[in-house]
C-alpha cells in the first residue's frame, strides 16, 4: 500500500481517500469471496478491484465446479456494478499457460490477459505483454524496481528474442584491457552503485572504449562481469569494481 501511495504521489502520513485495503490472508475461500463481495457492493463510486490473487479464492484450482462458480461471481459484479477487476494468477512452469482448470477459464472471459514475466538473462528486469487482448494492443515494455522500491521503465529494452542469439556476453569480444579500462571509466574513485545507476554508468563506461550497447547487451555484460568476479555486490546491495580479478 505504502508503494502505491508513493507511485501515485499521495500523501504518506494518512490513508487515501479513494483506495480500499484489504487483508484476507486468515480467511477461508468462502470468507474471502463473502468480504469482496460485500465491499464492492458497498463501496461508492467504485471503479476499480485487484484480487492478488484469484487462486486463494478457491481450494482446488483444477476444479471445474469451483472454478465456474468464482468466474460467475467475477462476470456479476463487473456487470451489475459496472467495475473493471483486475485478477493475478501464476503461471504453469512447463507451458507458460495459467495454471490450472480457473487459468483456463479466466483466458476465456478475460477481457485482456497480459503476462508479466522475468528477463530470461537478467532476473532483476520483468517484461509486461498482451497474450491476449479484445481492445486495442499495446507495445510490450520492461521495467525493474529500482533502489527506492519502486518500478521504472527501461527504455532500451529489446525484445527481438532472436532464437539464434546467444543468452551470453561473448567472452572474446573484448580483451582484458578494453575490460579494466572501462569498467575504471565505469568506477571512478572506486564508486559504488545500486542496480539502476550501474547499469547507467556500465553503459557510460563501455562507450568510452567504443562500445555503445544496448539493455540487453548490458543486462549480459553485467551477469558477465558478476561471473568472472570483476565487479562485486555487497550486502548493501552496492555493486563495485573488483581489480584483482583474474580474466
Amino acid at each position: 500500500m505504502k508503494r502505491i501511495v508513493r507511485m501515485a504521489g499521495l500523501p504518506s502520513d494518512r490513508h487515501p481517500e479513494n483506495l480500499q485495503f484489504l487483508a484476507l490472508c486468515k480467511y477461508t475461500s468462502e470468507i474471502r469471496i463473502a468480504i469482496v463481495e460485500t465491499a464492492i457492493y458497498n463501496t461508492e463510486g467504485l471503479g476499480l478491484v485487484i484480487i492478488d490473487g484469484i487462486r486463494d479464492m478457491v481450494y482446488d484450482i483444477n476444479s471445474p465446479g469451483e472454478s465456474t462458480k468464482i468466474i460467475s461471481k467475477l462476470m456479476q459484479w463487473t456487470d451489475e456494478r459496472q467495475i473493471h477487476i483486475h485478477t493475478i494468477l501464476h503461471q504453469n512452469k512447463a507451458d507458460e499457460n495459467a495454471r490450472g482448470h480457473i487459468g483456463m477459464e479466466l483466458n476465456n472471459k478475460a477481457e485482456t490477459v497480459l503476462e508479466v514475466a522475468k528477463d530470461k538473462f537478467d532476473s532483476n528486469i520483468s517484461t509486461v505483454q498482451a497474450i491476449h487482448i479484445r481492445a486495442m494492443d499495446f507495445q510490450p515494455f520492461a521495467f525493474r524496481i529500482n533502489e527506492d522500491a519502486l518500478p521504472e521503465l527501461i527504455d532500451e529494452y529489446s525484445f527481438d528474442k532472436n532464437k539464434n542469439e546467444s543468452q551470453f556476453f561473448d567472452y572474446s569480444e573484448l580483451k582484458d584491457e578494453q575490460h579494466r579500462q572501462a569498467l575504471e571509466a565505469t568506477f571512478p574513485e572506486s564508486e559504488r552503485y545500486g542496480y539502476s545507476d550501474l547499469m547507467k554508468a556500465l553503459k557510460r563506461g563501455y562507450a568510452t572504449i567504443g562500445c555503445i550497447y544496448g539493455g540487453n547487451k548490458l543486462c549480459k555484460l553485467k551477469t558477465f562481469l558478476e561471473n568472472k568476479r570483476m565487479i562485486t555486490k555487497d550486502t548493501a546491495k552496492k555493486y563495485g569494481f573488483n581489480p584483482n580479478y583474474h580474466y
